[in-house]
């Protein structure tokens, strides 16, 4: 299934899927708040766009700040990828190091290509943002990798009344 991730002056937008796949939907960041709307999923008949006031690209770089180094790795692709693997992670309630009950709400493991970390090849998203999917997971890998501006877009869907 095609992904593609574009931003442009703090703001970004995700999309998975089309009209022809199972899935489709998309995520963004548009003037600091986190809209994700879903289009087609199996079993789904809600396709109201979600709001999420006040997130915006610099709480998520925040929290991709906090991310722990795993390794250095090789994607076993075509053609082969030499990255680092990065772990972040969000847990409730926050507690010191130690035996203290914790609930995982999300966990993401992200491939950045060693030469440069501008370009991550593969990621995996557990937790509560993929409450649709039956394992609670989402696999994304990276074909091709651009580096320039894109397009970032409001779904009619998800505008608000004027």
């Amino acid at each position: 299934m095609p992904f593609t991730w574009q931003g442009r002056n703090g703001e970004s937008q995700m999309v998975a899927g089309g009209p022809q796949y199972p899935i489709w939907f998309t995520n963004l960041i548009y003037h600091n708040t986190l809209y994700t709307l879903t289009y087609k999923w199996p079993g789904l008949n809600d396709h109201s766009c979600s709001k999420i006031p006040g997130v915006n690209l610099d709480q998520l770089n925040q929290v991709f700040s906090t991310a722990r180094f795993v390794g250095r790795e090789i994607l076993e692709q075509n053609p082969r990828r030499y990255v680092n693997h990065w772990r972040v992670g969000a847990v409730q309630p926050q507690r010191p190091p130690g035996k203290f009950l914790r609930f995982p709400l999300a966990l993401g493991d992200i491939y950045v290509d060693q030469r440069n970390r501008g370009t991550f090849w593969q990621v995996l998203q557990f937790g509560i943002q993929n409450l649709y999917d039956p394992e609670l997971d989402e696999w994304l890998v990276m074909k091709t990798f651009e580096h320039k501006p894109g397009s970032v877009t409001l779904p009619r869907r998800c505008q608000t009344p004027q």
